[in-house]
C-alpha cells in the first residue's frame, strides 16, 4: 500500500502542477491526513509510515518541476508550515522554533521534517496552489484568488483530495461600477 500511496500522491502533484502553471520557485502548499488516508477521523490514526510515503512522491514531484513544498502542520501547531529554509528566506519569511511529531504536527508534516535538507517552520505562507489530502484545511495558506483544479484523482487511500492553483486578482474591467466621487 505504501509504494501506491507514494505514486497517487506523486501522480496527484504531476497532474496540479500541470494545471495550475507554476513556474520555478513558486510554493506548492500540502497538507495531508494519514489518518484519513486509513479511513480513520482525521487526527486519530497516525501512521508515521503512510506521511513517508506521501510526503516522497510530493516532494519528487515539485524538485522536478523546481517548485518549493511547503508541509502543513496538524491543527495543534495552529496549521504552521514546514519548508526548507532556502524556500523561507527567498519569501522573506519569519521561523517559528517547533519540531512536528506524528501527534503534534501530523505525520507528513513530521516526514517533510525529516525529509528536507534544511527544513524549518513558518507560521503561514501565501501558495502558488495547494494540494489537500484528507480535509485539512489548506485554503489559509494560499494566495488570493484561489481556483479550483480538477484532477482526474478524487482520493489518496480513502482520503479526499482537493486542489487548487491561484490566480492575480481582477481589478477592473467592462463589468466593473465606480464611485465616480472617488476617481
Amino acid at each position: 500500500m505504501l509504494k501506491e500511496y507514494k505514486k497517487e500522491a506523486y501522480d496527484t502533484v504531476q497532474e496540479l502542477l500541470s494545471a495550475a502553471n507554476l513556474e520555478q520557485g513558486d510554493i506548492l502548499v500540502a497538507g495531508c491526513s494519514t489518518s484519513e488516508i486509513s479511513a480513520y477521523k482525521i487526527g486519530s490514526h497516525s501512521s508515521v509510515e503512510i506521511g513517508k510515503a506521501v510526503f516522497e512522491g510530493i516532494y519528487e514531484a515539485v524538485k522536478e518541476q523546481g517548485v518549493y513544498l511547503a508541509a502543513q502542520c496538524c491543527e495543534h501547531l495552529n496549521r504552521s508550515l514546514i519548508l526548507e529554509k532556502e524556500a523561507a528566506v527567498a519569501y522573506g519569511l519569519e521561523c517559528v522554533n517547533v519540531v512536528p511529531q506524528p501527534k503534534a504536527g501530523g505525520a507528513f508534516a513530521t516526514a517533510a521534517y525529516q525529509g528536507f535538507a534544511h527544513p524549518v517552520a513558518v507560521e503561514g505562507i501565501q501558495a502558488h496552489a495547494g494540494v489537500d489530502i484528507g480535509d485539512t484545511l489548506i485554503g489559509m495558506h494560499l494566495r488570493r484568488v484561489a481556483v479550483p483544479v480538477r484532477i482526474s484523482r478524487k482520493t489518496i487511500g480513502e482520503a479526499h483530495v482537493v486542489c487548487a492553483r491561484t490566480r492575480l486578482k481582477f481589478v477592473g474591467g467592462e463589468r466593473a461600477c465606480y464611485d465616480a466621487k472617488l476617481l
